[in-house]
């Protein structure tokens, strides 16, 4: 796993700034949906992105216990969050992510969805708000657009701001050849991707983005005998429907604030306990 990002002033669309890209592989090798992910990130290298790449294959990250100590007392608290933070952080700095992710009978590689078991305490405390995706898979048949939409599924979760698909048949297990049409749709999915990115453009989330905002928001303004790390994280957003800079309309506020006292109400007859 590389470092960091170089500080390289570049030409976008925008003028001079630095684009970072981040390709996370989740796959246990470099295979068929690493080869796509090649060809776009061969693409996107003509428009000189600097990129930093992830291989979780190399990170020999241990199996996510279930601990809860993320959620309880925060994700550093994770006794494996020396391999995690970095990851993290990586993320936090780029102003795009790639993933590379192998169809695995529809759905994540073991260790990409081991990754993502290990920041599930983000769909309690989101934060990538400013940051888009850019989700590769292929399969040897069928079953890749759900895997890309279950990782998509994900990362909204997490805050993403705009997930881009790209889901291909590659009709091959170890020698896919990328056809024509599939390069085309690698290159007009990935410009899309480029140019989103690139525009700094924020967009209005979807209204189920919204209830796990409002909601966790309303049920941690309460008092509670079991305080997790929520009550700390939530008071930063009180009165907010949405995270700051990110666009809402008004019938998207108002659903926010709608769901808000919805959790108030519940909150009054919820309670969440933790035994460990």
């Amino acid at each position: 796993m590389e470092k960091g990002y170089n500080e390289i002033k570049i030409q976008s669309d925008r003028g001079f700034k630095t684009i970072k890209i981040l390709i996370i592989n989740g796959g246990p090798h470099r295979g068929n949906t690493w080869l796509l992910t090649e060809k776009a990130k061969e693409y996107l290298a003509g428009k000189s992105i600097v990129f930093t790449e992830v291989h979780l294959s190399d990170m020999g990250l241990p199996f996510c216990t279930g601990c809860s100590g993320c959620f309880r007392l925060g994700h550093k608290a994770c006794p494996h969050n020396g391999a995690v933070q970095p990851v993290m952080d990586l993320i936090e700095q780029s102003d795009g992510v790639i993933f590379s992710v192998p169809c695995f009978q529809g759905h994540l590689p073991g260790i990409l969805k081991n990754f993502t078991d290990h920041m599930a305490f983000m769909l309690h405390r989101p934060r990538y708000f400013t940051k888009k995706a850019l989700i590769i898979s292929t399969t040897g048949g069928v079953m890749a657009r759900s895997t890309t939409k279950a990782l998509s599924s994900t990362l909204t979760g997490w805050g993403f701001n705009r997930c881009y698909q790209l889901p291909v048949a590659a009709y091959s297990w170890n020698d896919y050849r990328p056809t024509e049409k599939d390069l085309r749709k690698t290159y007009k999915i990935a410009g899309k991707f480029y140019r989103d990115v690139s525009s700094g453009k924020m967009h209005v989330p979807k209204a189920g983005v919204l209830i796990p905002f409002n909601l966790f928001q309303a049920l941690t303004s309460v008092k509670t005998d079991y305080p997790t790390e929520d009550n700390d994280f939530w008071p930063r957003y009180r009165g907010m429907r949405y995270a700051p800079g990110i666009p809402l309309t008004p019938g998207k506020r108002l659903l926010g604030w709608l769901i808000y006292q919805m959790g108030r109400a519940l909150s009054k007859s919820t309670t969440v306990t933790y035994r460990k």
